[in-house]
């Protein structure tokens, strides 16, 4: 049994916290720390309502690394479980080494001042968590995180040689807004509107943002329109599998969301260079965030399913194989079970067992790594325990898009 500190009180920390509590025989002791106070009584409350399991919660600004080491110090935890923004990982990774505790987030580092992601930042502290004999885990969610792991149980099971990777991320639900994000808004917004980015045969190949589109038949959900972007796995991926000649990643979007997108760029809503407002600073992206849905308040409405998975050609005794490994979740049952919607169970969930699997030291290895670094049975097997079975189907013949 252990005691963790979870940072973060937004969808997916929800989520994460839900589940742990369901664990309580594993996750001796909860606290969780957050900006939004208000978040955390929520979270708190519904805990305790749900599975009479008390957790601590603290008021805490994350980009603090003093404030952050002193929430650590207080409840000692042998882990941390990042769920705040992406800006903030290096300073929670600094109070972790301050305070000697292991660190778990759900995505890479982004300097606030562009929209770039990228893991060189996280990966330079990798001699230092060695040196404290701590752990690091980075991308613990779906896509990253269940994605990698997926990959690696191919490679592990059904292929050689792994040489064309797509990664392939469908939300088909419905929230019944005309427009919002099914996670928080600011790093979606950022995350979609980048340049397109993909790896050919040793080369970052770029392009114009969701330029490239293609339409695929989803199981369970139907045909939808999927658009090719940049997304921070396919970095350690291509690191960690040096036999790749291919990799994509996709992402489907409504054309109702693409054209509110389309305007509020033009507009210049989506900036995030700061602009002068009646003799204050302000940036665009950050005030739209705030008159947007709370990403949070949508599950009770969102119905409809999400489908993520990946489609792996390779060889298999000198034979081409064509694996295609994925999840389906639905919206309404994950909000009849923690009352969030599938965005955010599919990332809160995978965070949960890549705690489960550190705090048990079923994975432990000084230093910072990547899921795909690890043997994916274990992860794989408490997929299909705690709510997102995976489905393996055997394809005829390698994609072609």
């Amino acid at each position: 049994m252990s005691k963790v500190l979870v940072i973060g009180a937004g969808g997916v920390s929800s989520v994460a916290i839900h589940k742990m509590a369901q664990l309580s025989s594993k996750f001796k002791e909860i606290a969780l720390a957050s900006r939004t106070i208000n978040n955390c009584k929520k979270i708190q409350k519904q805990v305790k309502d749900k599975y009479n399991f008390n957790i601590n919660i603290e008021e805490l600004d994350a980009d603090n690394i003093s404030e952050t080491s002193k929430i650590i110090s207080k409840y000692n935890p042998e882990l941390v479980i990042n769920l705040a923004l992406p800006y903030q990982d290096l300073n929670i990774m600094e109070a972790c080494l301050d305070q000697n505790v292991h660190y778990l987030d759900t995505a890479n580092y982004e300097p606030r001042d562009v929209a770039k992601f990228e893991y060189k930042w996280q990966w330079e502290l990798n001699d230092r968590f060695k040196e404290k004999n701590l752990m690091g885990l980075l991308g613990s969610g779906f896509d990253p995180g269940v994605t990698n792991v997926y990959t690696a149980y191919i490679k592990k099971h059904y292929l050689d040689e792994i040489h064309y990777l797509d990664i392939l991320d469908c939300n088909g639900g419905d929230h019944g807004q005309h427009f919002a994000t099914n996670f928080n808004p600011e790093i979606n917004i950022r995350e979609i509107t980048q340049k397109s980015k993909f790896y050919k045969n040793g080369k970052w190949i770029t392009g114009d943002p969701l330029s490239k589109k293609i339409e695929f038949d989803f199981p369970d959900i139907g045909k939808r329109n999927m658009y090719l972007m940049y997304h921070e796995e396919l970095e350690s991926l291509v690191k960690n599998f040096n036999d790749l000649k291919q990799a994509r990643f996709w992402m489907t979007f409504g054309d109702q969301y693409l054209n509110y997108l389309n305007v509020l760029q033009n507009v210049g809503l989506t900036s995030i260079k700061p602009i002068s407002f009646k003799n204050i600073n302000i940036v665009p992206l950050e005030f739209l965030k705030e008159i947007l849905p709370d990403p949070k308040s949508l599950g009770e409405n969102t119905k409809g399913k999400t489908c993520i998975g990946t489609i792996i050609s390779g060889l298999k005794n000198n034979k081409i194989k064509t694996i295609y490994c994925y999840n389906v979740c639905d919206h309404k049952k994950c909000f009849e079970e923690v009352e969030s919607q599938a965005v955010s169970y599919t990332t809160g969930v995978p965070a949960m067992i890549g705690s489960l699997l550190i705090i048990t030291k079923t994975w432990f290895k000084p230093g910072v790594w990547n899921l795909e670094q690890f043997d994916p049975d274990p992860f794989m097997k408490y997929l299909n325990l705690f709510g997102l079975p995976n489905k393996i189907v055997k394809l005829d013949k390698p994609i072609n898009f």
